[in-house]
């Protein structure tokens, strides 16, 4: 799942197993969603093929010039651009429990993260705590998730429509409490994460949401 920490958004999530492949799948649908451009900081765990992934997306391929030398030249390869930040969380363990959390800038530099942080409205650490929050509530959301339960799936296809329902439905259906503002007259008016990111003006009922006409993607 790639997350929006700011406004709480889901922007794209890929169901099944934790795969080059399906990484690879997520960081390219997710540069598709936002146009192509590039953000301010990209953070994740230290799972190795987000670094391949996100390279092989944002990254400028490069095609080495001929040599004239014998042998077989050597194929095109990609570079990060200078604006593409990027940094893991790295945790360091002594028996099996974490005594101290912290980073690594993958792409881009530690001045250029550090600025990120600096602009950020929701954190001043690189982290994924928004993330795990997130699967917490998406766990609360589908009962199919739940740890140890007999409500687990038992048909692939459900399970991956449910995920989709669920997460897509939290984006513009469930006002966040974190998210609220407080009106005028001293009351407080929710928001959904689509709220927050300017897709909409109000938080939809599911019935909406269902209605709504859609685009099928090929």
């Amino acid at each position: 799942m790639a997350l929006d920490p700011e406004h709480r958004l889901v922007v794209n999530v890929v169901p099944g197993k934790r795969t080059a492949a399906n990484t690879e799948r997520l960081v390219n649908d997710f540069k598709e969603r936002t146009g192509g451009r590039s953000m301010n900081l990209i953070t994740s765990d230290e799972y190795a093929p987000y670094k391949t992934a996100i390279l092989k997306a944002y990254g400028e391929e490069v095609t080495p010039p001929q040599t004239g030398k014998p042998g077989r030249p050597r194929g095109p390869y990609h570079v990060p651009p200078p604006e593409l930040n990027y940094a893991t969380v790295h945790k360091t363990r002594e028996k099996s429990r974490v005594v101290k959390v912290d980073f690594r800038v993958v792409f881009g530099t530690i001045a250029a993260v550090t600025a990120a942080l600096a602009s950020s409205l929701v954190s001043n650490k690189i982290n994924t705590a928004f993330v795990e929050r997130q699967n917490g509530t998406d766990r609360n959301r589908n009962g199919r998730k739940v740890r140890k339960t007999y409500c687990f799936s038992k048909d692939w296809d459900v399970h991956e429509a449910v995920t989709y329902f669920t997460m897509y439905t939290y984006n513009f259906c469930w006002p966040v409490r974190t998210l609220r503002v407080r009106m005028s007259d001293g009351h407080w008016a929710p928001r959904s994460p689509a709220m927050a990111a300017g897709l909409t003006d109000h938080v939809w009922s599911l019935h909406e949401w269902l209605a709504y006409p859609a685009v099928q993607r090929e």
